[in-house]
């Protein structure tokens, strides 16, 4: 059996100390729980959340975000909270249309993005609270919700095995609502639920981790939805996660285990397990939910209510917590100088503070379903090919040539003619829209015309007969007079 030797290095915040915040989806009253790591003792415990998994995560290190499970049989729509770290307050409320399920943000903290049991994605402005779309993205239950590294892209994954791409830049793009669908590409190649979503920068591009509950791992090409390669297991994937410094890839399955495998880049641009190893001692007896890294430990959490804090250089579990309240569905590591202490709570009032979430969007802003109707795994500018210029074949082979030449300039064109495609389509697809709503009122007014001008014409024909009738009867009075 393959055995890794990590470097024993300082990552992520250094040395700094690191608090663990861990909930559960059983019960709004067992609310969460924060742990040092190192010691295990308790820090804090914030009363009220229950939050599905992928539901609960924290934002610019400042604030808590958590959506909220509903009770089984109730109507209604669902519920954000938003705690700060540093203010003694109680948490923002916002109420949404329904019950939101997997939440991510980006990087810096400006765009919040959840998924829903139906299928629609919800996408706002964290500063404003503006909900800036809305639209249905999925046929089933979005599991998964995800920002791409440098956030251009949002990536969803749904209970159908489905991964869905869609571009920030379409998104955000106000001129493109309802007349271009954001959709990159889809891909269907899971034949069970996403479990994880995942994206990395390689040598020459970016990746996309996906696991599911067939048990598999797949990684693919972000810009081309190109898939690279395959990892099968015997048991399904339930949680996975990334070493913040190398190329190793830890999956937790529905019997305990946690793998550790190490990923290769070959010239080919595919990806190849080298190493492939379970981690000893096992650590829990139930499914694993949730992996997460603080600094130089992994953090996985179970079924079983327990949560193991291993130290990933000798792979020994250093603390070993107990949940008795329920499962945990959350693991998020956060500097535990981010928790407000009382010495400081003056000194932090003046730090920035969170608006409530807009529970309707913009009539600007409600995007019609983004669905596609197409199962490929094609980008959406290479679906255009009936309305394509007659010179993109040319440059279509001046990229394949770049692209075989294995130059980064290839991407950069692929995205842009792409780009220009759909701006294309947009604007043709606006002309045509135009050209309907013409239509449309051309024929209102025609349909206008023989509904109410008949009736004008009998009214003025009556009126006419009275007139002549009335012309008659007035003759024949004088006729008899005369007479």
């Amino acid at each position: 059996m393959a055995v890794f030797f990590f470097e024993h290095q300082k990552m992520g915040n250094g040395g700094e100390s690191m608090a663990l915040a861990v909930c559960s989806d059983r019960n709004m009253g067992l609310g969460i729980t924060i742990w040092d790591v190192k010691t295990g003792q308790t820090l804090l415990h914030i009363p009220t959340c229950a939050s599905p998994p992928y539901g609960f995560i924290c934002l610019r290190n400042e604030f808590f975000v958590a959506s909220q499970t509903r009770k089984e049989g109730s109507v209604g729509g669902g519920s954000i909270f938003i705690w700060s770290l540093n203010k003694p307050l109680p948490p923002v409320t916002s109420y949404t249309l329904e019950t939101i399920g997997p939440l991510a943000s980006t990087k810096d903290g400006v765009y919040l993005a959840g998924g829903t049991h139906s299928g629609n994605i919800h996408l706002w402005e964290v500063g404003s609270g503006e909900l800036l779309k809305l639209w249905s993205g999925h046929h089933k239950p979005v599991k998964c919700v995800l920002f791409s590294w440098d956030d251009s892209f949002l990536i969803t994954g749904s209970s159908d095995g489905m991964i869905c791409v869609w571009s920030m830049i379409s998104l955000l793009d106000v001129e493109l609502v309802g007349n271009s669908q954001p959709i990159v590409y889809c891909l269907m190649e899971h034949n069970s639920s996403l479990t994880g979503l995942l994206t990395m920068s390689g040598c020459s591009m970016s990746i996309i981790i996906s696991s599911s509950l067939d048990g598999s791992l797949k990684f693919w090409d972000l810009m081309s939805g190109m898939i690279r390669g395959t990892q099968a297991h015997i048991e399904g994937i339930t949680a996975i996660v990334l070493h913040p410094t190398e190329q190793v890839l830890f999956s937790g399955t529905v019997d305990g285990q946690i793998f550790a495998s190490r990923l290769e880049f070959g010239f080919d641009n595919c990806i190849t397990i080298r190493e492939n190893q379970i981690l000893a001692p096992k650590g829990h007896k139930g499914a694993i939910t949730a992996l997460a890294f603080s600094q130089m430990y992994l953090i996985s959490a179970s079924e079983d209510c327990t949560v193991c804090i291993r130290d990933i250089s000798s792979q020994r579990i250093i603390q070993k917590l107990d949940h008795k309240k329920g499962r945990i569905t959350n693991l998020v590591a956060i500097p535990r100088s981010s928790l407000i202490s009382t010495s400081n709570r003056k000194r932090v009032s003046n730090q920035s503070s969170m608006s409530s979430l807009d529970k309707y969007p913009q009539p600007a802003n409600l995007m019609k379903s983004t669905i596609p109707l197409f199962s490929s795994i094609q980008p959406l500018g290479e679906n255009l090919n009936s309305i394509r210029f007659t010179s993109t074949s040319s440059l279509n082979q001046q990229i394949l040539d770049m692209k075989t030449e294995g130059t980064s300039a290839a991407i950069q064109m692929k995205v842009e003619t792409s780009l220009e495609r759909r701006m294309w389509a947009s604007r043709m697809t606006k002309e045509v829209m135009d050209m309907n709503n013409h239509l449309q009122s051309r024929l209102l007014d025609m349909m206008r015309i023989r509904l109410f001008e008949p009736a004008k014409i009998s009214s003025s024909s009556k009126k006419q007969k009275d007139e002549r009738d009335r012309v008659a009867k007035k003759r024949e009075k004088r006729t008899l007079s005369f007479h």
